[in-house]
């Protein structure tokens, strides 16, 4: 169910006392036991039950009785902190409707200074040990929840699109609140939704985009025409958690696959055949082996 600012307003200060201190513990606990968040929020017994039942009902927490009684902050609640921290700051002061979902985010509209998108990082319970695996900000072994997981992949795209800003096509990164970032609003729409009137140029001016961002030191690592925006003067290029330097072991092999799954939408969709090796030597400046 998308994400509702009621839920969050009408949060009760004891209720977000409850939300924090599970934040807090989680990082020790994947169930926080029941008689360590009573002694950490200092509330009565009736009064945490009331309030945890709450929260429990707006889906913001669970409980589980095995192997012992405890809780968990699920990503309602770990939205509801995140998203009252960023209005606290004045960064957004509405939020408006879902515009977009992903197998590891959800997108949403909202009032800042003027409109803004904001990115709710969630790597969820299937993907998580594909993230694990694949990105090396990821911890092999410590205890690590989903909710402390996708807080860095949003700490991972918001440093891209800082150093991006101004020498690739990239959203605009205005905040970030846990795994929430707030970015500017970009009026296009997603590469595999446009009917392009000349492919060939569009295609030069995405090889330029991952050019730019190579020579700043980003290869983006999931590069494909859902994450490629066109609004019918400007290439943007989205969605950089998974970003490797060019001197990665495995920055061929990434940028190439970048490139070739982009050449095969234009092929499917456009019927056009482009050199894959030309593309990587006008990218790199280097000879392809």
């Amino acid at each position: 169910m998308p994400l509702s600012a009621d839920d969050i307003k009408n949060l009760h200060k004891y209720e977000v006392r409850i939300l924090r201190a599970l934040e807090r513990m989680m990082h020790r606990y994947a169930w926080v036991p029941e008689d360590d968040l009573k002694a950490a929020v200092r509330l009565s017994a009736a009064e945490t039950k009331y309030r945890v039942g709450n929260l429990i009902h707006r889906d913001m927490v669970r409980s589980d009785a095995v192997p012992y009684k405890g809780y968990a902050l699920v990503f309602k609640g770990y939205d509801a902190l995140a998203l009252s921290a960023l209005a606290q700051k004045k960064t957004i002061s509405a939020l408006g409707t879902m515009i977009g979902v992903g197998k590891e985010s959800e997108i949403y509209e909202a009032l800042g200074f003027g409109v803004v998108v904001l990115k709710l990082h969630k790597i969820g319970q299937r993907s998580f040990q594909t993230v694990r695996t694949n990105r090396e900000y990821m911890p092999e072994k410590t205890h690590c929840p989903w909710i402390f997981a996708s807080a860095k992949s949003a700490e991972r795209e918001y440093e891209a699109l800082k150093k991006l800003n101004g020498n690739v096509n990239v959203p605009v990164p205005i905040d970030i609140n846990r795994h929430v970032i707030v970015m500017s609003f970009i009026p296009g729409v997603n590469l595999h939704r446009c009917r392009l009137e000349n492919p060939d140029s569009i295609w030069q001016e995405i090889l330029s985009q991952i050019q730019a961002a190579y020579n700043a030191g980003f290869i983006h690592g999931d590069l494909s025409e859902y994450n490629i925006m066109y609004d019918d003067a400007t290439v943007w290029i989205i969605d950089w958690p998974q970003w490797i330097p060019p001197s990665h072991q495995n920055a061929e092999t990434v940028l190439r696959h970048d490139i070739e799954t982009v050449a095969a939408f234009f092929a499917k969709k456009y019927q056009r055949e482009y050199d894959i090796d030309n593309a990587i030597r006008y990218v790199t400046g280097r000879t392809v082996e």
